[in-house]
């Protein structure tokens, strides 16, 4: 096993410093996510970039919650599963939807297919059969939303995949909100 430091701001390479700064005044506290990441400024930065793009995609926040959920469960993220419980919270999205994301009971229809459509982009490999996309269209999400899920999917295949090597502890702030995989 790979030991990584969960930097600090004294810690972190010279170019990653301002970054966990800007988290610290984002989050009040310094995701252990970030200080992982700080070991190689490049990759924390990109995080931060599509963190923010994920923000500006077209979703609303419960649709931005699903796709980032579906993914940290279908990737069994033992970090990002409680920290995205938190944020859900901070975004005002409705405890029984990012409780039904957690253990994978239905959710209202569009967002069910909306976590359909990404389950089977994840588990395909980008590769989803026809009748899921149509299901996805009919829904009413457009060509734009499903290439929005691709960007969000980049992001957390990095803070996911990051979590499993690096056995990321979860922050006491999400402490509270522990999930395993099932």
């Amino acid at each position: 096993m790979t030991d990584f430091t969960i930097h600090t701001i004294d810690s972190a390479p010279e170019a990653a410093k301002p970054m966990l700064e800007d988290s610290i005044a984002s989050f009040g506290m310094l995701p252990n996510l970030h200080g992982v990441m700080a070991e190689a400024p490049l990759v924390l930065q990109s995080y931060k970039d599509l963190h923010a793009n994920a923000l500006n995609t077209s979703f609303t926040a419960e649709e931005l919650t699903v796709v980032w959920q579906t993914a940290n469960v279908e990737h069994g993220c033992h970090y990002c599963v409680p920290a995205h419980t938190g944020i859900a919270k901070s975004m005002k999205v409705a405890d029984d939807i990012s409780e039904a994301l957690r253990n994978k009971t239905p959710l209202p229809e569009k967002l069910e297919v909306l976590r359909d459509t990404v389950k089977a982009i994840i588990i395909e490999r980008g590769n989803p059969d026809t009748l899921q996309l149509s299901a996805f269209f009919e829904s009413g999400y457009t060509k734009q939303q499903l290439l929005e899920i691709i960007l969000i999917l980049a992001q957390k295949v990095m803070s996911n995949y990051i979590n499993h090597l690096a056995h990321t502890p979860v922050d006491k702030a999400f402490a509270k909100y522990e999930w395993q995989p099932a």
